[in-house]
């Protein structure tokens, strides 16, 4: 067995429980890279990063490089002496810091790759209404996403997935899986295989607000798969009553003889449709401007919406 030393490459909670089953397991983690510490609410108040906080806890060394190039954060890192790298949900890394271990730098990705190669890959599977994603793990090279693949599982979408139900599956079958790869690269059995690429590969490209807005000319399955995408973060959102409103969460409905050119109708009391092609749909839950996420009934409540066509 080869003798390990490990540097851990990591930001948000997602990567969290890989280095915990690392650390849990005995496995030397020497020092964690990690973002650099943010301010953040009304108070701006210093956040540390997820992985900091956990590996603060654990007594493991903390690196917060702002350039990754800096000659100075290079000359640390080899300080280290570290032969594997460890990389989940973290930025790109320049070549000069993923070719520097002996045994490599290999990463977690939130899919089954070559599919949904990019920043979004949870987002992007349920929003194209796949069946079954999973986690990868694969050596790095020098194009995001494309290196050599060492090992993957699959895990299904269920209809009612969000990218938080999903997300959370993931994260703990990935950790799993980044200490079974570390284990097999330890023990000298590592194998992998190239990425096959086929026209059926989606991308995963990073998701901003303004592509985040409801179509609702598109059939309910199609909305419906897009909101739940987007559920929690960043969410999606349509205009209600001149405001904007994230969505988060709607249901197939029947409306009873509604005029052909209403488009969002309501009862004023505990429920509000929207038009879309092929029927209408039921909002079970939203967040309007300036208010918490809620449920419709509780946001009628305090705001019967006057401005939008009534329905018995």
């Amino acid at each position: 067995m080869v003798d390990l030393r490990i540097i851990f490459m990591g930001t948000p909670e997602f990567a969290v429980t890989s280095l915990q089953e690392l650390v849990e397991n005995g496995w030397p983690v020497v020092a964690v890279i990690t973002a650099p510490d943010r301010k953040k609410g009304r108070g701006q108040i210093i956040i540390p990063s997820a992985v900091k906080e956990y590996a603060v806890s654990k007594k493991i060394p903390v690196l917060q490089p702002t350039n990754l190039k800096s000659p100075d954060f290079i000359e640390e890192l080899k300080s280290y002496q570290a032969n594997l790298q460890v990389v989940v949900a973290f930025r790109m890394l320049p070549e000069v810091v993923w070719q520097m271990p002996a045994l490599g730098t290999f990463n977690l990705h939130a899919s089954l790759l070559p599919n949904y190669r990019g920043a979004a890959p949870i987002n992007w599977a349920i929003i194209n209404g796949e069946k079954e994603t999973g986690v990868t793990t694969f050596f790095l090279k020098q194009e995001i996403d494309t290196g050599e693949i060492i090992l993957q599982e699959r895990e299904p979408i269920t209809e009612r997935d969000t990218v938080g139900s999903l997300y959370s599956r993931l994260m703990v079958k990935g950790g799993r899986l980044v200490l079974k790869t570390v284990e097999q690269i330890a023990n000298g059995n590592v194998t992998t295989h190239p990425q096959v690429l086929s026209d059926n590969n989606k991308p995963a490209p990073k998701i901003f607000k303004n592509t985040c807005e409801i179509n609702w000319d598109l059939p309910f399955e199609e909305i419906n798969d897009f909101i739940r995408g987007l559920n929690p973060y960043p969410a999606a959102w349509t205009t209600i009553d001149g405001k904007t409103c994230k969505i988060f969460n709607i249901i197939k409905a029947e409306v009873s003889s509604p005029k052909d050119e209403d488009l969002i109708i309501t009862d004023h009391k505990s429920k509000i449709y929207m038009r879309c092609a092929d029927g209408w749909s039921e909002i079970l839950e939203l967040q309007m401007e300036g208010k918490k996420r809620m449920p419709t009934a509780d946001l009628l409540r305090g705001n019967p919406m006057t401005n939008i066509a009534s329905i018995e």
